[in-house]
């Protein structure tokens, strides 16, 4: 494997797509990428690896022209260029696909799409155009959703769906794609490979930044990994195994990715019983319990109605049932009862519930446990030593502890985010999507956490779009479709296969 990314053509060759010389970043003192050099051709699907912190996101976030380099040069075409904004680099066919969702929720998706790209018929703005334009870029992606529609009304996947056809209006000949499949469901997984295939036909050059090795072995042509902030190598997709890009990756041998599962008291009384539960819209009559140091699974396509089940029995969406903790009725109204009464929630969107991205790390952390810390006053140095605590016990890669939560990688972020929701020491604890976006490194930390927190004695929930992690981590595993729990399995019968027929209504066994 190369390491060095100056073999092959010349940096300044104009037939190259893009390439990058020698680029330094730097955050104040801190230096996060150290003369990073290599070039993309043409036509090519490129995939972009490393762990959280890599240097990944920011070497892109250069091209994209959302920062500056500090040092180096970029080049587009044989051609040194600065950009000042993403403005300019769209200008030049370089569109960024974020992780993070980058959208107006209270505008349409039409609006969303066109946002400082508006269609305009002389003075006025062209309305019909751009609802054509939409309509045209939502069939490629495979929303059937009204253009019309505000964004603020969408689940996670669709806004997934509405940044994709997003950049598709760009007319992008250079387009990256940050975790684009994080949220998508394997139908919506195949149609966005199936553009990837075509933008290459048609000589894009696709950047395909991703932790799920499968898809990179799938679709990507070469693959290019950082470590470090440094170039570390690249080489054709073909000669490698998932299991040399993980080891690329991380810098060392990666060990099995699941801890050994714990057995639990299945006779013991429930941390959480829950009975005949609705939420209008979503789901209906669902029952099901979770014992002390069991890990519960749950699975079922996106839509199927985990997400808003948890939601209202949590209290942030209405909903009606049953409902007892370690025994006891309750009625939770709003997440600060449900933390009141042992029960914490991981959201799935992290950026837009599940942390204050503009607060430092240290509010982000004891938020939930506030209490804690102002009596009456707020405690700084409480605050500060339990920070410190957490970093250390979670592997929160900070450079700075009064850094904000946005500046942190995304690994790092949802690191934050598991410390947050555990601080308040609840007897449940609801993980969404836990390692959405996370590298294979941090993903094994995440693994062994959640079963060292089940062995502690906790009943863990975990809602998750990827079987391969529910079969590896969960005791059993509860299956939605439609609204419904539709199927519990374990043991033998957890299999990637089956739970798939059950989500998708080929084969139905009464939960």
């Amino acid at each position: 494997m190369s390491a060095t990314g100056r073999e092959g053509p010349d940096l300044d060759q104009p037939g190259l797509a893009v390439a990058f010389d020698g680029i330094v970043k730097r955050f104040g003192p801190v230096e996060v990428l150290h003369g990073v050099s290599f070039a993309l051709e043409p036509g090519r699907v490129y995939g972009l690896l490393g762990e959280n912190g890599a240097g990944k996101s920011t070497l892109m976030k250069i091209l994209a022209g959302y920062e500056q380099p500090s040092e180096g040069r970029l080049l587009v075409a044989g051609e040194p260029v600065a950009f000042a904004g993403s403005r300019d680099a769209e200008a030049r066919g370089i569109v960024l696909i974020h992780q993070e969702f980058n959208l107006a929720e209270d505008l349409s998706i039409t609006g969303n799409i066109f946002l400082g790209h508006e269609r305009r018929k002389g003075w006025f703005l062209d309305e019909n155009a751009m609802r054509q334009e939409a309509e045209a870029a939502l069939a490629q992606v495979g929303l059937a959703r009204d253009p019309a529609t505000p964004v603020r009304r969408l689940i996670v996947a669709e806004k997934q769906l509405v940044e994709i056809a997003k950049a598709l209006s760009r007319k992008a000949r250079l387009l990256i794609m940050d975790e684009p499949t994080a949220t998508l469901t394997p139908s919506e997984v195949a149609r966005l490979f199936s553009l990837i295939e075509r933008m290459r036909a048609d000589g894009v050059t696709v950047v395909y930044i991703s932790h799920k090795l499968d898809e990179v072995e799938r679709i990507t042509d070469e693959v290019i990994v950082m470590r470090d902030g440094k170039l570390v190598g690249r080489a054709p997709t073909a000669s490698l195994s998932r299991h040399d890009m993980a080891t690329m990756m991380v810098g060392r041998e990666i060990a099995d990715l699941f801890p050994e599962k714990i057995a639990f008291d299945g006779a013991a009384a429930p941390a959480l019983k829950v009975e005949a539960f609705s939420v209008p819209g979503w789901a209906q009559d669902i029952s099901f319990a979770v014992r002390p140091g069991e890990i519960l699974g749950f699975a079922g396509l996106v839509g199927a109605g985990r997400t808003e089940l948890f939601e209202g029995i949590l209290g942030l969406r209405p909903g009606s049932g049953g409902v007892e903790v370690s025994g006891t009725p309750v009625t939770l109204r709003s997440l600060r009862e449900a933390t009141r009464h042992g029960l914490s929630y991981l959201s799935e969107d992290r950026k837009g519930k599940g942390l204050h991205v503009g607060f430092p790390l240290a509010p982000n952390l004891t938020l939930m446990a506030l209490e804690r810390y102002a009596r009456p006053w707020l405690d700084h140095a409480a605050e500060r030593q339990a920070l410190t605590q957490a970093v250390d016990e979670f592997g929160i890669r900070a450079g700075s502890l009064s850094m904000r939560a946005g500046a942190l990688s995304g690994g790092n972020q949802q690191k934050l985010a598991l410390a947050k929701v555990l601080h308040p020491e609840p007897k449940v604890l609801v993980l969404d999507e836990p390692t959405r976006g996370v590298d294979v490194g941090a993903k094994r930390e995440i693994y062994f956490l959640i079963q060292r927190l089940a062995r502690q004695g906790l009943a863990v929930v975990v809602i998750s779009s990827e079987l391969v992690e529910l079969i590896g981590l969960a005791h059993r595993v509860a299956i939605m479709r439609a609204g419904r729990l539709v199927a519990t399995v374990q043991g033998e019968e957890m299999t990637e296969e089956a739970m798939i027929a059950h989500a998708t209504g080929t084969r139905h066994v009464a939960a």
